[in-house]
């Protein structure tokens, strides 16, 4: 479920950034265009007063004053100026493009093809035509859009990267902790079955220690069925939870200290739901010992089983040290521990377990510092 929320939050995240890149290129876009109409409209306005000085009275020197005020305005578009008999001049241009008549001649497809050209009509005829190419902001901005879009494909590729070194990381701490976890899972009936082989040297009726034994190697065969079924979708069976968790408490508590007790009740001695054995053992196990490593392998572990309308809740109290608040959700987390040798996957796995495979819910129900713990457990009833 951790994972699937994480997969929604990075599709999220990247959503709203490529939608804010499109927003950003848009309005760019829409800003260039509106910059290029203003440019049109500014040599619009330029080439109407240089029609006016040709055909304006010298004498009037107010007007020309105004017509001359407005031509030497324009210090940044780059223009040529073609007469009629095919003569080039040109105005923004470097000395070296504006004594070269080859290379204006050489340059005027560009500025037709980056703007129409304007005409000056005098007296009903065309004597000149000006061809004039983007100022130099606007040729800036043309660009930025690809500049946006190639710093924002890198960011992105920079997170994806970051993203996958993570999974990487993740899985990897995870296949390690699962490692530590089959030898933890392992070492407790290993360690039953060497004290069971030395308490056959000492008795001569053996018949107690074989039947221990024999539900230490049933154990080994469950782990390893437990195993062989995470990360497949596992099989579900209508079953009585009720003796499942019966047997469950019955085998870990005659394997801990006196100072461990266990109680247990259910208001029924029935209640039947869909689970798979293997893993919904595992879950109820992961919080039996959590229970007892929070109570430093001294205090009282409770189960209680009990009906809520069309569902089954399975409480396991302990008396621990408690959890803070603020942790309820992350102690559910892969790798999130308090254990100073802990590997932070029973809870994680109780919770893929419960909630991803038999599709019921686990939380912590209640919890105080230096009191203890609840966890509860739901599953629908069949």
């Amino acid at each position: 479920m951790l994972f699937a929320y994480n997969r929604i939050w990075r599709w999220i995240i990247t959503s709203i950034s490529l939608g804010i890149v499109v927003l950003i290129l848009w309005n760019t876009n829409l800003f260039f265009k509106n910059f290029k109409a203003e440019e049109r409209a500014k040599m619009t306005i330029w080439a109407r007063a240089y029609q006016e000085l040709l055909t304006s009275d010298i004498n009037d020197n107010r007007n020309l004053d105004i017509v001359l005020s407005i031509m030497t305005s324009n210090k940044t578009t780059p223009m040529i100026l073609a007469d009629v008999d095919g003569t080039l001049s040109s105005k923004n241009l470097p000395d070296h493009w504006s004594e070269n008549q080859t290379d204006l001649k050489k340059l005027i497809p560009k500025f037709k093809n980056e703007n129409k050209p304007i005409e000056v009509v005098v007296d009903g005829k065309v004597i000149q035509t000006i061809y004039y190419g983007n100022a130099p902001i606007l040729t800036k901005l043309q660009y930025y859009p690809l500049a946006l879009l190639l710093i924002v494909l890198l960011f992105l590729a920079l997170v994806f990267f970051f993203n996958r070194s993570a999974q990487i990381a993740q899985q990897n701490k995870l296949w390690t902790g699962m490692a530590k976890e089959t030898a933890h899972q392992i070492g407790t009936p290993l360690s039953a079955l060497m004290g069971w082989i030395e308490l056959l040297k000492a008795r001569e009726d053996q018949s107690l220690p074989l039947a221990e034994m024999s539900q230490d190697i049933e154990r080994l065969h469950t782990i390893t069925e437990r195993f062989s079924q995470i990360g497949a979708k596992p099989k579900l069976s209508p079953i009585n939870i009720v003796s499942i968790i019966q047997e469950t408490v019955a085998y870990h508590q005659k394997r801990q200290s006196a100072l461990v007790s266990f109680k247990f009740k259910s208001e029924a001695q029935n209640f039947m739901a869909m689970i798979n054995t293997q893993l919904f053992e595992w879950t109820i196990e992961n919080l039996i010992k959590n229970g007892i490593d929070a109570m430093k392998g001294k205090g009282s572990i409770q189960i209680a089983i009990r009906k809520n309308q069309n569902t089954v809740e399975i409480l396991v109290k302990d008396q621990g040290v408690g959890i803070a608040k603020n942790k309820f959700k992350k102690i559910f987390e892969p790798g999130y521990t308090s254990k100073a040798r802990g590997w932070g996957l029973g809870l994680s796995l109780a919770k893929r377990i419960i909630e991803d495979y038999h599709g019921g819910s686990i939380k912590v129900l209640q919890s105080e510092l230096g009191v203890g713990t609840t966890f509860s457990i739901k599953l629908n009833l069949v």
